[in-house]
């Protein structure tokens, strides 16, 4: 693990230089004490190439997957979901720590394997669901603490899109558009599922719908009914619904009051006068790198062995099992 032996600092390697790739690559150049020492990338991709000398100048394309895991302490994955395990398997195999992108596969079956093998190894694992480092959420979390809520009774999830992928994913529409590995139920409602699961307990799915285009083409529309560690949740999500790319709620109402998460980023609290945002709200363009850096700091506390309190394999395994379930009801 030459990286930490030589800086002090946990070596970060990332395989898939797409969207996600690059967001983290960049949290860790733009942090004013980065948590992580960047050691190289690889993708196949030749415009991937050209993109890393653009962002990073001076950081290494290297030649293979291979050499990413040999010179990494830690490998984030961040390829498209089919490549995922296999990537996984690798770095586990040679005692690296490991960040999945989300979902785990798009084969419920071998995540399963995955996750239950990585578990009796104790491997150091985690996945990438930036809501684990929201202040948004930890907000919403001290709301709850506080009695703000009191006894939850309902939650409601509502996404929509004008279009799938959204504007800025086209580069990624060649699998985000379709059914085998895309879609906005992997792709988004995943992250609301998770942040369900942190904040209210396991999930139970009660009954879902799905509706698909003609052809391989990703879902248009789901409903679907589950619990929460009890709790009853209601979930809808659609294209074409809106003119904006992306919107979002996680809306929970309890015996005492009600709370919300709206756009990814803006936690609210209901009073009398109606919705009242927290005052350190920020929107989703300006929180998102300091999101990414809590992510990249967790990062390294489980590298080190550390508590850190990222989503775990299992968590993101039972966001997955709902997700693919809501998905085979169409």
């Amino acid at each position: 693990m030459a990286a930490s032996s030589q800086s002090g600092k946990v070596g970060l390697g990332i395989i898939g230089f797409g969207i996600m790739g690059e967001r983290l690559l960049r949290a860790a150049l733009d942090a004013p004490e980065p948590a992580v020492q960047l050691i190289g990338v690889w993708d196949p991709a030749p415009e991937a190439a050209a993109r890393l000398a653009s962002v990073a100048p001076g950081l290494p394309m290297l030649p293979s997957a291979d050499a990413v895991i040999e010179g990494c302490d830690c490998l984030y994955v961040a390829t498209p979901p089919a490549a995922h395990l296999s990537l996984a398997d690798a770095a586990l195999a040679s005692r690296r720590a490991l960040l999945l992108e989300k979902p785990l596969s798009h084969d419920v079956e071998a995540a399963r394997r995955f996750v239950a093998r990585a578990e009796a190894e104790g491997a150091r694992a985690g996945v990438n669901f930036p809501m684990a480092s929201s202040p948004a959420v930890a907000q919403l979390r001290a709301w709850m603490e506080g009695g703000a809520v009191g006894q939850p009774e309902a939650l409601e999830i509502k996404v929509a899109f004008a279009t799938w992928p959204r504007s800025w994913q086209r580069d990624a529409a060649p699998w985000l558009s379709r059914r085998a590995e895309g879609g906005f139920t992997r792709e988004v409602v995943s992250h609301f599922l998770f942040l369900t699961r942190r904040l209210l307990g396991p999930l139970a799915l009660k009954g879902a719908q799905a509706s698909f285009p003609p052809g391989d083409g990703s879902e248009t529309a789901i409903e679907a009914r589950l619990t929460a560690g009890g709790v009853p949740v209601t979930l809808h999500g659609g294209v074409g619904t809106t003119e904006r790319d992306d919107t979002n709620g996680w809306t929970l109402r309890g015996t005492a009051g009600a709370i919300r998460l709206r756009d990814w980023s803006i936690a609210e609290r209901q009073g009398e006068a109606g919705w009242a945002t927290a005052p350190d709200a920020l929107p989703n363009e300006r929180m998102r790198p300091l999101v990414l850096r809590g992510q990249l700091e967790k990062v390294a506390a489980m590298t080190r062995g550390e508590p850190h309190g990222l989503a775990t394999l299992r968590e993101a395994l039972e966001v997955q099992e709902v997700v693919e379930a809501i998905l085979a009801a169409g």
